[in-house]
Formats: structure tokens, C-alpha cells, sequence
């Protein structure tokens, strides 16, 4: 079931990618930029809009609801949101550090760090509803979608395969590789790090969502703030 999830996973995403190509050549306006409206909507929807389908097809083969899969049930619950509020702060410092770590030694070798599409769209995005999409996408649709596949689902799977440094590590920088952005590559794995600790932590994938989702909406107020 879960070479299935990520087989459909994988499928879909570059099915999304194949459409893009094709509309971009078909002329159609939305998808001739990099940053068009029509390709960003097909983009995040091909890879965690996808996720938010596959989700509930797979807890149904695996005989479970959504509040038990999600930890909504945990009797620890305001704890496990205690401890994810008290280490949000510190992850954020330490990415911001690791992001001008990294910009810093690109721009010494000469390869300075580009702008991650994601930040160029939410800071140029000028359609109110295209803000509101990114908004949402990135503190409740990216979250949720990337803390199943990568802390739900691929790293208990790997870890159950008797693989537990492969899938603590090699997760990580899974997750860290699918944002394809040089200059974040180090904050992100040490971010996935973490989440997979919280995760180990409390034995509730909410942890690390609510984490995911509270560091991109940090990151989401900032852009706005600098723009």
C-alpha cells in the first residue's frame, strides 16, 4: 500500500508537470510565465493538492479515521502542542541561520542564491486570490500533505523495514531534496530532522504539522512584512 501511495504520488506529479508543458506550448496566457497562475495552481495541486486525495483512500485500506491518524484523540494532545510551541522559536532561529550560512558560502564560490520561486510568487503575487491560495496552501494544504507522506508514511515504513538511520536521515533530506532550492537544502534537512524527533517525541503526526505549519506561516508574515 504505501509503494502504491507513493507509485500514485509520483504518477500524478508528473502528469501535473506534463500538462504544464503542454499548456505553455498550447499558448494558453496563465501558463506561460514560470510564475502563471494556471501553472502554480497545477503544480501544488499535482504533488500535496494529489495528497489531500490519496490521504483518505489510504487510511480506508488501512481501516482508520482521520482524528486517529492525525493524533486528534491523543489524551496528551495540549502537551504535544505545548512542546511544539516552546521549539518553534528555536527551529526558526536556527533555519535562518543555516539559510544565511548557506547564501553566504553560494555567494563566496561565486553561485549567490536565487530567490525560491514560492517567496517570488507570495511577494509578487498581485491577484487577491492568488495570495489567499499561496496563504493557504502553504500553512494548511503543504503541511499536512508533506508531514504524511514523509513522517506518516515513508519514515515509519522504512523504519519498520529495519532501516532506522536510512529513514531518519534519508527522509530528512527527501524532504529537504523535493523543495529543489540549493540555498534552503541545509535548514530544510535540519528542519526535517526535527520534525521527525517531535515526531518520535509524542507518537502524534500533529506535532509535526502544527511545527510545519506554524514555520511557514513565520515565514509567510516575514515576506509580507520585507514586501
Amino acid at each position: 500500500m504505501v509503494i502504491q501511495f507513493c507509485g500514485a504520488q509520483v504518477l500524478c506529479f508528473f502528469f501535473s508537470l506534463t500538462m504544464v508543458g503542454l499548456l505553455q506550448k498550447a499558448g494558453f496566457a496563465a501558463f506561460q510565465p514560470p510564475d502563471g497562475s494556471g501553472a502554480v495552481l497545477v503544480a501544488t495541486l499535482g504533488f500535496q493538492g494529489v495528497t489531500w486525495v490519496l490521504i483518505p483512500l489510504f487510511l480506508r485500506r488501512h481501516q482508520m479515521g482521520w482524528r486517529d491518524a492525525f493524533g486528534i484523540r491523543d489524551p496528551r494532545l495540549l502537551w504535544v502542542l505545548g512542546l511544539t510551541v516552546i521549539l518553534i522559536p528555536f527551529v526558526l532561529l536556527a533555519a535562518w541561520g543555516l539559510e544565511f550560512l548557506s547564501g553566504s558560502v553560494l555567494a563566496h564560490f561565486g553561485r549567490p542564491p536565487e530567490t525560491q520561486l514560492t517567496v517570488s510568487l507570495l511577494a509578487n503575487a498581485r491577484a487577491g486570490w492568488m495570495q489567499v491560495y499561496l496563504g493557504v496552501f502553504a500553512v494548511v494544504l503543504a503541511p499536512v500533505a508533506e508531514e504524511f507522506i514523509f513522517r506518516g508514511v515513508l519514515y515509519p515504513f522504512i523504519k519498520q523495514q529495519g532501516y532506522p538511520r536510512l529513514a531518519w536521515f534519508g527522509v530528512s533530506f527527501a524532504f529537504a531534496l523535493v523543495h529543489n532550492d540549493v540555498a534552503t537544502l541545509l535548514p530544510l534537512f535540519v528542519l526535517a530532522l526535527v520534525l521527525t524527533w517531535l515526531y518520535e517525541m509524542t507518537d502524534n503526526l500533529l506535532a509535526p504539522i502544527a511545527a510545519h505549519a506554524s514555520f511557514n506561516a513565520v515565514n509567510l508574515a516575514v515576506i509580507f512584512f520585507q514586501k
